[in-house]
């Protein structure tokens, strides 16, 4: 990732988990819990949440593993993994993870090693797409799923002209008012070049995946690319 989008999150980890409530309604939970489902990750697993942020993803990958399971959350952000492992002390039992700072396009992790893995807003955000699949793709165990959430552009043009009102004219005022304006308008012109679903099923059977599957969430605001090794 570039260090001009590094710094960006850096400058919003005091607000992120907040503004993330206010600007999904709250629906960015059930977003994340059925990526955690989809990912398959089950008590004693070794799981992976790339792009962690503050934790959201790996604390609930946390609860699926269990004790006898370990998550490690890797981030490029410091700030945020500050906040994440600052939730995660918080929490009863101490839940097992590992938080890493890190480069999703070159992970710091041997191959085969991960039962589950997922992600969370991060894959619109990479320099290279197909570098950052490859990656995960090696780390992840033969018969391991990956669950990989983020916006989309629906195909359908009325939702698709909603999707930009409200990011133009709900998120973007709402982070301006915060102070945050440069920090959330990067959005929507991530999103012009974020691959849509089917591009992104194409993007990871060329690395190896060998199944893939797209599901829009939200009428197709959002999705979640679920990719199986074998």
């Amino acid at each position: 990732m570039s260090n001009e989008i590094k710094s960006i999150f850096n400058r919003i980890a005091p607000v992120y988990d907040q503004l993330n409530d206010w600007l999904s309604l709250r629906q960015h939970r059930i977003w994340k819990e059925m990526a955690v489902k989809w990912s398959a990750a089950k008590p004693g697993d070794t799981a992976l949440d790339l792009c962690c942020g503050s934790g959201d993803l790996a604390l609930r990958l946390a609860r699926r593993v269990g004790a006898t399971g370990k998550v490690y959350g890797v981030d490029f952000s410091p700030n945020l993994l500050e906040n994440a492992k600052e939730r995660s002390q918080k929490q009863y039992p101490q839940p097992g993870i590992a938080w890493i700072e890190g480069d999703v396009l070159n992970l710091p992790f041997d191959d085969n090693q991960f039962d589950a893995a997922t992600m969370g807003y991060g894959l619109r955000n990479v320099k290279d797409i197909p570098r950052s699949l490859q990656e995960l793709y090696r780390v992840l165990k033969p018969g391991a799923k990956a669950a990989i959430l983020d916006f989309h552009r629906p195909s359908n043009l009325q939702l698709r002209t909603f999707q930009q009102w409200y990011l133009d004219g709900f998120v973007v005022p709402v982070a301006t008012y915060l102070g945050l304006k440069e920090e959330y308008a990067y959005i929507s012109p991530s999103l012009d070049r974020f691959p849509i679903g089917k591009e992104q099923i194409e993007l990871a059977r060329q690395v190896g995946f060998a199944v893939a599957t797209h599901y829009p969430i939200a009428n197709g605001m959002m999705g979640v690319l679920v990719v199986s090794k074998f």
